[in-house]
């Protein structure tokens, strides 16, 4: 049988990125090394749409973006001087090339291509009204909604529509849509998803993160702000902005894990790096957590920043006592238990030589069903550990995301069903501690976390959502089943 490896199953998952060109006439290729950039977004499947001036291409297609389009021929056939790209990390239902996106319509008005990140809450009640009125879905994606709403608005102007369609739907979002008039960026009025913008010759970019800017050698301009609409067309650059003001709210989690270390958070006032922002919550995870050790070991690789902040801070040597491979795919062939647990050392094993004897402090960025801490606790003491200590980059994780983030159910968070002592029992470390919501706020620069108006979306940690879940709270269990038993993001 053909899995995910055990220690993959056990992060929150990012589900897309996106990229966007428009006036370049190698779209397609920047779109490409843009989406690499942001493979670890979505390691699960890639796509690619352009625009000739006549008329839409776009290739598809399950794996890597590597192996899809790094072909010249596949290049070659994605013409055009604007170009957007998606990559994808499904959750539940199928995993099939009719949900891989960009998705692609011929409306009234013509081609219309869109690529989404993050999760409209109320899709399956939209979808559930558009299938009544005649509508017919091609995908099972959430993303699709926006299509349907676009091509049954009343409103005159294809603009119009669009906005229409947006202030129809709840949750997050990040798009990028290609027209035959141009392009247009958009995010969500409170922000929750990441967009930013780009100049390279001459041309417009957008893009999930500001890395993928630094990969085709673009410069960073701005980012895309919550609830703006930045429309490209042959005059020129225009914004548009139809939803009252609000409260930004972005999503904490992307300065923990999920953005990678050399981007920069451009919804800071400061344009804070992502690497420096782990680095302090590490030295904020020390001053609250402290504990009398002989090292600092990273869970590699997304714990190496807090643990590089932690060992500044509390002076206690920083050494890699964990050696990751970065030559293991994301799946491995599961025959039997056996082999399935000696798997896990095909990409991580303990540096025996190092950790004998020592008191280790083990750094990583979250818990989430706890299967990966309770595995890498063993291996330090299989290595010879006398003590194995856990601190967590991030407060307990008690809460599931429905805006675009691929999380467990509520009740498999080990912090939903056990406190601090019983997660420190059940993963067999001889301590365990999470950086405080507070101190969490701290590091990112602000005093602590207002609960009137907190600065981030931090509803994993604090069940605080900032908007509706229609799909959750209103549709019966058997009709929400029904319809997410085949639903991907």
């Amino acid at each position: 049988m053909l899995t995910t490896h055990p220690y993959d199953d056990d992060k929150l998952r990012e589900e897309c990125g996106i990229f966007g060109v428009w006036g370049s006439e190698s779209a397609a290729a920047l779109v490409a090394l843009g989406l690499h950039a942001l493979q670890h977004r979505g390691q699960e499947s890639a796509g690619i749409s352009s625009w000739d001036g006549r008329q839409f291409h776009t290739h598809r297609a399950m794996g890597h973006v590597a192996g899809n389009f790094d072909r010249d021929d596949i290049i070659r056939s994605l013409p055009g001087p604007m170009a957007c790209g998606h990559v994808r990390y499904a959750t539940t239902g199928e995993t099939t090339l009719r949900n891989v996106q960009p998705l692609y319509a011929d409306l009234a008005s013509g081609g219309f291509a869109i690529a989404h990140n993050g999760n409209v809450s109320n899709a399956i009640a939209i979808r559930r009204e558009l299938v009544r009125r005649g509508s017919i879905f091609q995908s099972t994606s959430d993303t699709e909604v926006f299509i349907h709403l676009v091509a049954t608005s009343t409103y005159r102007t294809l603009l119009d529509k669009f906005v229409d369609a947006l202030k129809q739907v709840e949750g997050a979002y990040s798009l990028i849509c290609m027209t035959t008039e141009g392009m247009v960026a958009c995010r969500d009025p409170l922000g929750i998803r990441p967009l930013v913008m780009g100049e390279l010759n001459g041309a417009t970019i957008f893009a999930s993160e500001t890395v993928a800017l630094d990969v085709v050698g673009a410069t960073y301009i701005r980012t895309v702000e919550p609830g703006e609409l930045v429309i490209v067309t042959a005059t020129g650059v225009r914004s548009v902005k139809p939803f009252p003001a609000a409260h930004p709210r972005p999503c904490i989690f992307e300065h923990v894990y999920f953005s990678r270390p050399d981007s920069l958070v451009a919804d800071s006032p400061d344009g804070l790096s992502v690497y420096d922002v782990r680095k302090a919550i590490g030295a904020q995870l020390a001053i609250e957590n402290p504990v009398d050790a002989d090292l600092v070991v990273p869970v590699p690789d997304s714990g190496t920043p807090a643990a590089i902040g932690y060992a500044q801070q509390s002076g206690i040597p920083f050494e890699l006592g964990i050696i990751r491979s970065h030559y293991v795919g994301r799946t491995f062939i599961q025959p039997g238990d056996q082999v399935r647990h000696l798997g896990v050392k095909l990409k991580h094993n303990a540096n025996r030589a190092l950790i004998k004897d020592k008191r280790i402090i083990l750094v990583d960025d979250s818990i989430v069903r706890g299967t990966t801490s309770l595995k890498i606790v063993q291996m330090m003491r299989d290595a010879g550990a006398a003590e194995v200590h856990l601190r967590i980059a991030s407060p307990p994780t008690r809460h599931s995301c429905f805006y675009g983030v691929d999380t467990p159910e509520r009740t498999k968070l080990l912090a939903h069903k056990l406190d601090v002592g019983g997660m420190q029992d059940f993963i067999h470390a001889d301590s365990l501690g999470f950086v405080t919501i507070d101190g969490l706020y701290k590091a990112l620069g602000e005093a602590k976390r207002a609960d009137i108006r907190p600065q981030y979306c931090d509803a994993c940690f604090t069940g605080d959502y900032p908007t509706r879940l229609t799909d959750q709270d209103e549709l019966v269990p058997e009709a929400q089943f029904e319809l997410l038993a085949e639903r991907v993001v």
